[in-house]
């Protein structure tokens, strides 16, 4: 390419201004590529430059190589300001609704050439065996070779539909200790029974035993079980917020919490992220912060209690 460069320019000066080195080091690499080839390149006259034969030959194949080069840095580029193909990414049930599909949505509008792959579930899935470029995942995580970021932190809570609460002739804010050990509770498959939770209000935490009623593989399936009346779930604040907001659950004694999990995005990219993942982030924490009005105070509540 330095040689194609010298037969542009038809002058060594000139070609090494161009390409930003000395005009020594344009020479040698010349020089190099002749020796190399065993052939004379370029014959040199007082005048100036002029081709052999097979330095015309030469120079064809060097305008094609570096014609290959410009599409691959122009490609680089475009990747990084114009990302296409696909973006697959792993999260949980109880963020799909209200953070990760419209977030997904945004993203998709400003870059139209992605092409998102969705693979939602509650258990943690092989990033490198599955090809998920982008987790989310909540708990504690384990030692990886992977880059974690830190999203948000979310609190289970209790909920129930009203008209549940007034066929038992409860109202949310009565609800006690005992009346959560009592009613049949739905859970999900990673939640156990035997439960810590904490009281807001006498700042105690407690260990309770709830009655398991129903039990499933999915957070959507408790959600639709207890919005069929048929007892008390334990969700994420921020997959109940819209259903407290719609009225279609209460929240059930309102002061006390289950566990604080918090999230983090999990990606494979050991050096600088791709533009779209780096947005997708952003996004997702904009959507957790609009959310603060309601999540983010409880858990705020929540933590100080414990720190105290």
């Amino acid at each position: 390419m330095v040689f194609g460069e010298v037969a542009k320019q038809g002058s060594f000066t000139d070609a090494a201004e161009a390409l930003g080195i000395s005009k020594s080091a344009v020479s040698q690499q010349v020089r190099a590529l002749e020796d190399d080839l065993a052939v004379q390149l370029i014959i040199r006259t007082t005048r100036g430059l002029t081709l052999t034969a097979i330095g015309e030959k030469i120079l064809v194949r060097s305008q094609m190589i570096q014609e290959q080069v410009n599409y691959a840095f122009t490609d680089l580029v475009d990747a990084q300001h114009n990302p296409k193909g696909p973006f697959n990414i792993t999260y949980p049930h109880s963020i799909e609704t209200a953070v990760v599909l419209p977030a997904m949505r945004k993203l998709c509008r400003e870059y139209p050439g992605l092409e998102p792959g969705l693979n939602v579930s509650d258990c943690q899935i092989d990033l490198v065996k599955n090809n998920i470029d982008l987790a989310i995942r909540g708990g504690e995580l384990q030692d990886s070779g992977f880059k974690a970021l830190p999203l948000a932190k979310i609190t289970e809570i209790f909920c129930a539909t009203p008209l549940y609460l007034q066929r038992h002739r409860k109202t949310a804010k009565n609800f006690s200790l005992r009346d959560l050990e009592q009613h049949p509770w739905i859970s999900s498959s990673w939640q156990k029974s035997t439960m810590s939770i904490l009281n807001l209000k006498s700042q105690q935490s407690h260990t309770i035993k709830l009655n398991p009623f129903a039990k499933t593989n999915t957070l959507p399936t408790a959600l639709n079980m207890a919005l069929n009346h048929m007892g008390i779930v334990s969700l994420p604040d921020i997959s109940a917020i819209p259903y407290l907001r719609s009225s279609e659950l209460v929240h059930v004694a309102p002061d006390l919490y289950g566990k604080v999990w918090p999230l983090y995005v999990v990606h494979t990219y050991q050096n600088d992220k791709p533009v779209h993942v780096s947005r997708f982030y952003e996004l997702l924490k904009q959507l957790f912060a609009n959310q603060s009005v309601y999540s983010a105070g409880m858990t705020f509540a929540f933590e100080s209690v414990i720190k105290r």
